[in-house]
């Protein structure tokens, strides 16, 4: 019999209002393997309201020490149950075992991190006239409303729930249709471990109804979304109604810039890595390389060796690179490949498909595309699917160009053994991350995140986040000399 997931409002199981549900595909087979509650606007309103009572009494007026404490507790609770959580995130998002795996121990590092700075939050004293002393501190906002997309949903919870929590909010999340299974366990554990009930609540559907009902409610005192720019202007046109602020992480397009001096042997399987992990479904995936022209025939030579041998298929079988997440992410994807035979834009190499993948599965092996220009839609937009468009340059100022030349402003990599040149390209490039002879840092919970244009705009991850989470209050006491 096929499981049906309900919302987990205040620590208890509800169904939607009227009884709807939305089907849950397996990305690996196509299949039907659960429903979830199709929520809307009642269902978000009751948890609102829950977490306005969590706030307002148990955790809102729970001690730093005690709410640390707690964290810290679910934290170690979720590594517990990492191969759980790792197969529910598998078997939803469609990733290979061992991404699964990893995304599952990062939630739990998220609540290690952010347990751990729960009590170091500080405000500031001010130098003021000496009849006066005036001091800041940070208060949580109240509510917030998380909106969670369906590409990572352990981490992109983990560093946004996690923080918002260590702050002192309560939190309503919603999660993408396609992949929430995981996120109503976390949810149930946190509870389990003695989480205070409308602390944390789930409300499960679709975008256009749970989700615009969050982004909409006159309730929430501050919303974090991760998604598509399109999305992210709904989001942020629904929250401005009620005066609310915004953290938008939007995606990127982002380039890893080869210059002749680099080490090209420690940059090629992070070049490949950083496209075909997730499928690259990944608002970081470094889906342009900029190779300076000397090097370039040699580069795009290996690359290609790489990419012919990477093995694409069902994520039981921990393949290099799993399937997309729905039949309408592939046909996107393989929209912009047609574009790419259109404008005779050279396929250099491809992956292979698993002899045995299942036939109904949404598979796209890697592509490596040559000589994209700079200038073209391949190398502009976000196709979020595992294909990289390879640029020649031949200056450090062209490649700066070419590099900053597209609307988003999220992450870039820079490869080269000058230190000057390090610098200078660190500096000139915009982008909210830039990683030097390497690219994403292992992850890297403590990094601020975040990016600028339409990659969005407010940092996630570190501290940040909980700057982002809090707000200022300003106290002045005239006390006389």
């Amino acid at each position: 019999m096929m499981t049906t997931y309900m919302n987990f409002i205040a620590n208890e199981w509800s169904a939607a209002y009227d009884g709807r549900t939305v089907d849950v595909h397996d990305p690996s087979t196509g299949e039907t393997f659960a429903r979830i509650a199709r929520s809307g606007g009642s269902e978000v309103g009751r948890a609102v309201q829950a977490a306005r009572h969590a706030f307002e009494g148990e955790w809102g007026g729970m001690a730093p020490a005690a709410r640390s404490r707690l964290l810290l507790r679910i934290s170690q609770a979720l590594l517990d149950h990492a191969d759980e959580l790792a197969v529910l995130e598998q078997r939803d998002t469609g990733k290979p075992s061992r991404q699964a795996q990893a995304d599952a121990l990062a939630a739990a590092r998220y609540f290690e991190f952010y347990g751990g700075a729960v009590d170091k939050l500080h405000g500031d004293t001010i130098p003021y006239p000496a009849d006066y002393t005036v001091l800041t501190w940070r208060e949580p906002h109240g509510v917030t409303g998380h909106i969670v997309p369906w590409n990572y949903p352990l981490q992109i919870f983990g560093r946004s729930v996690a923080a918002a929590l260590a702050a002192g909010n309560a939190c309503v999340v919603k999660p993408a249709e396609d992949a929430c299974l995981s996120l109503l366990r976390v949810a149930e554990i946190a509870a389990e471990v003695g989480l205070p009930a409308g602390a944390l609540n789930i409300v499960t559907g679709l975008g256009a109804e749970a989700g615009a009902a969050l982004a909409a409610h006159p309730g929430i005192d501050h919303i974090s979304f991760t998604g598509s720019p399109q999305t992210g202007h709904a989001v942020q046109q629904a929250a401005a109604a009620n005066f609310v602020p915004v953290t938008l992480e939007l995606g990127g397009k982002s380039p890893q810039v080869v210059f002749s001096d680099a080490d090209i042997e420690s940059a090629l399987p992070v070049l490949l890595n950083a496209i075909i992990q997730n499928a690259g479904q990944t608002c970081s995936a470094g889906s342009r390389v900029l190779i300076q022209r000397a090097i370039y025939s040699d580069v795009m030579g290996r690359l290609a060796k790489l990419f012919e041998a990477t093995r694409t298929g069902a994520a039981s079988d921990d393949p290099d690179c799993g399937p997309l997440i729905n039949a309408r992410q592939l046909a996107r994807v393989k929209e912009y490949l047609h574009e790419a035979d259109d404008a005779g834009i050279s396929v250099v190499a491809r992956g292979q498909l698993d002899a045995n993948a299942p036939s109904g599965g949404y598979f796209q092996v890697p592509v490596l595309l040559g000589d994209v220009p700079p200038d073209h839609r391949l190398a502009q937009e976000e196709i979020f699917g595992p294909v990289l468009c390879a640029t020649p340059f031949d200056t450090e100022e062209e490649a700066v160009q070419i590099a900053n030349g597209t609307a988003y402003g999220l992450v870039a990599g820079v490869w080269t053994q000058d230190g000057g040149r390090q610098f200078r390209m660190a500096r000139r490039l915009r982008a909210g991350q830039v990683f030097i002879n390497n690219y994403g840092a292992a992850g890297g919970v403590e990094l601020p995140f975040g990016g600028s244009g339409q990659s969005g705009f407010g940092r996630e991850k570190g501290f940040e986040a909980l700057h982002g989470f809090t707000k200022v209050k300003t106290v002045a006491l005239r006390h006389g000399r």
